[in-house]
């Protein structure tokens, strides 16, 4: 699949999951009220995947079962929304500290952008944010495959001269339960306060 077939393929999805993500937005009540993020009246399991962490060792479903995940869809070669996105999230991170460890989210970047993100270049850079942070990516049929379901809008442009591109993609952030179910969105504009305020009412409603 070449990069204008999977934006396309990606960019469909996107519709079907924005309309997935409005009839399943919370509205009991008795729910947290929340600044930023939205609540889900169910979480979706999340389909299969194979995938590579920046180690280079497999990335399944498995590694984000038993505890709670911030996911972000973006590329290393991101000059503005990518960089501050996670350094935003490594601030809520810092911020939930407190918190018993095995409701300290683990945050995981998915890279949109395959064919540059190799494991060791995801290893460098999300290194800077969080030594914590986790990198993923795969073959774009597999990168593709797990954006589409989670109804994350990519644009690959075309190459310049130099062989450079850009990459246009969703700016959400994903809460993932233990469950490795998609339980709740945070919206942009992101803040790093907001989202751990937010993030705790969600857990603790969880938990009751």
């Amino acid at each position: 699949m070449n990069r204008a077939t999977l934006a396309a393929v990606v960019v469909a999805g996107a519709l079907a999951g924005v309309a997935t993500a409005f009839f399943l937005t919370r509205t009991d009540p008795a729910m947290p009220a929340l600044e930023r993020a939205t609540l889900f009246e169910a979480s979706r399991p999340l389909p299969a995947i194979a995938l590579q962490d920046q180690s280079g060792q497999s990335f399944d479903l498995g590694r984000m079962r038993g505890h709670w995940t911030l996911l972000f869809f973006g590329f290393t070669n991101c000059p503005d929304v990518c960089p501050t996105t996670l350094a935003t999230l490594a601030e809520a991170r810092r911020q939930l500290a407190d918190l018993p460890p095995n409701e300290i989210p683990e945050v995981v970047l998915a890279s949109v952008d395959p064919a540059r993100d190799t494991p060791a270049v995801l290893a460098h850079y999300v290194a800077h944010f969080d030594p914590s942070f986790t990198g993923i990516t795969g073959s774009p049929e597999a990168i593709g495959a797990f954006a589409r379901d989670l109804g994350v809008a990519v644009m690959i442009g075309e190459p310049a001269a130099d062989g450079s591109y850009t990459v246009d993609h969703s700016a959400a952030i994903f809460l993932i339960d233990p469950a490795a179910a998609f339980t709740a969105l945070f919206s942009t504009p992101h803040d790093a306060a907001v989202v751990a305020r937010d993030y705790r009412r969600i857990v603790s409603a969880r938990a009751q």
